[in-house]
């Protein structure tokens, strides 16, 4: 009985703690235990919670019930409640809660709700949604639940859904798989059992299941082409259970007023037996009308548990319905045995997601503790989610104007009565007039707003507030107000920006600019604000269609991304397989191979995978993005220097049979003057392995001698090794002096070096006339906007975005953060042929797959491929390189540990780096994998990433991820 994806001597231990726990029930209790009672309502009108404990003790007294629900409530009388129910109950209660964006979607008089799953559906980084998953889950835990039934992966594609609409992420089978799963892991890896829901699928429907049954005319066919896809995916990714919806689907069971939640051939054989799930299910709420209108007093309950069901949720009378399950198995329509097998299954869950017991929740400062973290990532959706569908002109792109001097912007606030934050932000940061107009105005007003804005202000933004979320009348938008913004789009330089749910966006498509904001609290305005001030990139696409202009996708990107982010499925790489490469990043930071890793797979040029796990650094204060900037280490010798060698190759500027002395005089009479191009980038050339330069420049205790490094920059002290740190101007001939009197070993012998790549380095600087980092930033990172690709990244990105690596102990005396790690290539300045470059991953991958395209990228040529083709094959009888690139080991299927990893193909080129990196690139599958982290913070003494073989195994999941 696996009900996740937890460790196999967890579901063991379950299994005997519930067949103890059983053998101690009556079989009223057995019963009982599949029993989910609601906890509390609301009184709108008195605005108050309204708890049902007194009733909820006497169950939980008589029958020992299995399962409590929270509703509304404020914490501290929620968690005062449980403590008490769990304290009388004779088996541990399992805590439940609907709460699809947060325990605030309930506790709202106190907690503060995030973001509804649509809005989340519009982000691109589905790594955000697995950090909103667990901090529900954190939540969840802090007040006591166990379980909460979310996530929601019904698949919108009606816009007139009553019930799911913008509770789903979308119209897009696949975006609502990945972002349903990524949820569920969420919760489920900080304990906390997800619920699909509404299985098979409740998004094309038009009648609210809470009041009546919804009818799905669809063929299985069809069903399982559309709706059973986000359930299959979730089963297969371990979701603990799943909630069955009522539905009334002919083409499942064409029984008449059957609901799908009571129905044997959903629930045992579509589910159980065709789909193979064996998690935990859960009733929707049996007081709903669409199956308490046909099957009322207990019945429902009673069908349920003859349809397969484990849990029954909201039951109402308890004793009736135990009594009516009683009689249905006096009557054979049930057996005591199928009592039995849904009541251990029921007490397996409560022991893998609670232990088997209740630790009493303390209510010390617990509101604050469910408020921790809300606005951060209400910020983050809110940057990634918002999304721009219309621009025609820069006016608004920012809207950077000093209106202090010259007040010309006007905001129209459609469905405010007063100022929110961002009519506040209008106002102080425009000194724009701002105007109200809510929807019960009528047609008088439209014309006479419109003359005042014509004739005073150039610059128009309007805002669409406080509309319903469901969309019976249009959303509550009055007739008069769709005329006033029309007209306004029409005869004003105007932006709409639509806040709430995008469905509204039908109402005002011929925008000549247009913003999709999903919610409507003042973390979103203030994010659209900053849109308008250019504070960051509109990065949103739709999650699902308004209109014929606007479908699902649409979104314009302010910076074109030259890898288009696609769901897995797209490229054929299956996601539940790919998503174990989430278990391996996870256990590479659990373990300390690495304080963080972001980890890349990219598939016939479309970005298919990109997650970032972990913290920039080992004091774990600053969790990692993936936009994290890393020293990639030696990959500069592929990804700078053997570019730069290639192009000066295709130019006809390098010969590779020529030698050293060609191109370097200064190396002429030395033993190195007859090194050949191509034994040099083979390795083979016979130069040491590398030459510790700084050890000569500091003294017994590690610490630098003052006539080599100042602590100011200075005309003497001018090259950059540190922070605070300057080396002496003078000391780089030193280093090239030594390397001329470093001895040689055999030439055509194969001994990694980084020497041969300093004097390559050199090369390009000698033939092209310019230093390396500059003609690779001319040649490549600027034309293929590069933002984070170069060498000392502290003269072009802030410092927070720069990943630090080694606490070096000697030498610097400091933490290593925005210098490059290498010593050596510090004491270059940070630009060495072997060292120095800095990247993140998705920039290293657009020149991994730049390569890939045969020198072709975003419509340009940079490279032949002829020329592609020649570096990175196979040039030497005595290893596995390439000329500047690694390749797999030519025995590979024989080896203990193949390298890169087993399934890599031959044509396979790219590099590993000595601070935890790699990128590699497969062109027989059109593939890309990049793996950066700093497994030398912060210590370089730290091999476990090495010896747990934590980047090849990650590469071998990406090809068996393959469909």
């Amino acid at each position: 009985m696996v009900l996740s994806t937890r460790s196999f001597s967890q579901n063991i231990a379950a299994q005997h703690w519930a067949d103890s726990v059983f053998n101690t029930l009556s079989d009223e209790e057995r019963i009982a235990q599949l029993m989910v009672l609601r906890l509390s309502t609301y009184d709108f009108k008195a605005k108050t919670a309204v708890f049902f404990d007194k009733e909820v003790a006497e169950a939980v007294q008589k029958y020992n019930i299995g399962g409590i629900c929270l509703f509304q409530g404020n914490p501290v009388k929620q968690a005062e409640v449980i403590n008490y129910l769990q304290s009388i109950a004779k088996t541990p209660i399992m805590t439940c809660i609907d709460a699809e964006w947060g325990v605030g979607m309930r506790l709202f008089d106190s907690v503060q709700a995030l973001p509804h799953q649509m809005m989340l559906g519009a982000m691109q980084d589905a790594n955000i949604v697995y950090q909103y998953g667990k901090l529900v889950g954190e939540q969840c835990k802090r007040l006591g639940i166990n379980v909460n039934y979310a996530p929601v992966v019904d698949i919108n594609n009606n816009p007139n859904n009553p019930v799911i609409n913008d509770r789903s992420f979308g119209e897009d089978k696949y975006k609502v798989s990945l972002f349903g799963i990524e949820y569920m892991r969420g919760m489920q890896d900080v304990g906390v059992m997800a619920c699909a829901k509404h299985f098979p699928g409740h998004g094309d429907v038009s009648v609210d299941s809470h009041l009546d049954l919804p009818v799905i005319n669809k063929s299985l066919e069809q069903l399982d082409s559309l709706e059973l896809y986000p359930f299959k995916q979730i089963f297969k990714a371990g979701v603990g259970s799943v909630m069955i919806a009522h539905l009334f689907i002919p083409a499942i069971d064409n029984t008449a007023n059957r609901a799908t939640s009571i129905s044997k051939k959903n629930v045992t054989d579509l589910l159980r037996r065709d789909l193979e799930y064996n998690g935990l299910t859960f009733t929707d709420a049996l007081e709903m009308q669409g199956v308490k209108k046909f099957f009322p007093d207990g019945e429902a309950s009673v069908q349920s548990i003859i349809a397969g069901n484990d849990m029954l949720c909201l039951p109402g009378d308890v004793t009736l319905s135990i009594d009516k399950i009683k009689d249905a198995i006096k009557k054979k329509k049930l057996s005591w045995d199928d009592i039995y097998m849904h009541c251990k299954k029921v007490l397996v869950a409560k022991y893998m997601y609670g232990g088997g017991k209740f630790q009493p929740i303390n209510t010390d400062n617990i509101t604050q503790d469910l408020n921790a973290g809300i606005p951060e990532m209400k910020k983050l959706v809110a940057e990634n989610a918002i999304t721009l569908l219309a621009k025609s002109n820069e006016a608004f792109f920012p809207l950077n104007i000093d209106q202090k001097q010259n007040p010309d912007v006007a905001y129209v606030g459609i469905g405010l009565s007063s100022d929110n934050a961002f009519a506040k932000r209008m106002r102080n940061d425009y000194n724009a007039a701002v105007f109200y107009f809510n929807y019960k105005q009528d047609e008088s007003r439209v014309l006479s707003t419109i003359e005042i804005i014509k004739k005073k202000y150039k610059k128009v933004i309007i805002g669409i507030h406080a509309y319903s979320r469901t969309p019976a009348n249009n959303f509550g938008i009055s007739t008069p107000v769709i005329d006033l913004v029309n007209q306004l789009q029409d005869q004003t330089n105007a932006v709409t920006i639509v806040f709430g749910n995008p469905y509204a966006i039908k109402n005002f498509c011929t925008a000549k600019n247009l913003i999709a904001c999903y919610e409507d609290d003042s973390i979103v305005q203030n994010a659209a604000a900053d849109l308008l001030q250019g504070k960051f990139e509109a990065k949103g696409k739709l999650s699902v269609s308004v209109c014929d202009q606007y479908k699902f996708g649409s979104g314009i990107m302010e910076s074109k991304k030259i890898l288009p982010e696609v769901n897995p499925d797209e490229v054929m790489l299956d996601i539940v397989k790919l998503n174990e490469i989430d278990s391996i990043g996870n256990a590479a930071v659990a373990s300390g191979a690495t304080p963080g890793c972001v980890i890349l797979v990219a598939k016939n040029g479309k970005l298919a995978y990109q997650k970032a796990f972990g913290y920039y650094s080992n004091d774990k204060k600053e969790p990692l993005t993936t936009d994290a900037v890393y020293d990639v280490a030696s990959v500069t010798k592929m990804c700078a220097t053997t570019l730069a060698i290639m192009k000066l190759y295709d130019d006809g500027k390098i010969d590779l049979k020529k030698k050293l002395g060609d191109y370097l005089p200064w190396v002429k009479g030395s033993n190195k003057e007859g090194l050949t191009i191509e034994n040099i980038l083979l390795h083979q050339a016979g130069l040491v392995p590398f030459i510790p330069f700084y050890k000569e420049t500091i003294n017994a205790n590690g610490i630098p001698y003052t006539k080599y490094f100042s602590t100011s920059k200075n005309d003497s002290f001018n090259i950059p090794v540190a922070k605070n740190l300057y080396l002496r101007k003078d000391w780089n001939d030193t280093m090239y002096k030594r390397i001329l009197q470093s001895p040689l070993t055999t030439s055509g012998k194969y001994v990694y070096s980084d020497n041969d790549f300093i004097f390559l380095g050199k090369i390009v600087e000698a033939v092209s006339g310019k230093p390396l980092n500059e003609y690779v930033k001319e040649k490549f990172y600027a034309p293929l906007k590069l933002t984070t690709t170069g060498f000392n990244p502290v003269n072009f990105l802030p410092l927070n975005k720069i990943v630090p690596t080694e606490q070096e102990k000697e030498f610097r005396i400091q933490l290593i953060r925005g210098y490059v790690h290498d010593p050596g290539a510090a004491m270059f300045g940070g630009v060495a042929g072997h060292s120095g470059l800095f990247s993140s991953a998705y920039d290293l991958a657009i020149i991994m797959q730049m390569l890939l395209n045969g020198g072709t990228i975003g419509g340009k040529q940079y490279l032949r491929k002829a020329t592609i083709d020649l570096f990175t094959g196979y040039h030497s009888e005595v290893s596995r390189r390439g000329y500047g690139f690694d390749k797999p080991e030519k025995d590979n299927d024989t080896r203990e540990e193949p390298y890169p990893c087993l399934s890599a193909s031959p044509l396979t080129f790219g590099h590993t780096g000595f601070t935890g990196t790699c990128a590699w690139a497969d062109p027989k599958y059109n593939l890309v994998y990049i793996f950066l982290s700093n497994r030398v913070n912060p210590s370089a003494d730290n091999k476990k990433l090495l010896n747990e073989n934590v980047r090849p195994k990650i590469m071998e999941v990406i090809y068996k991820a393959m469909q």
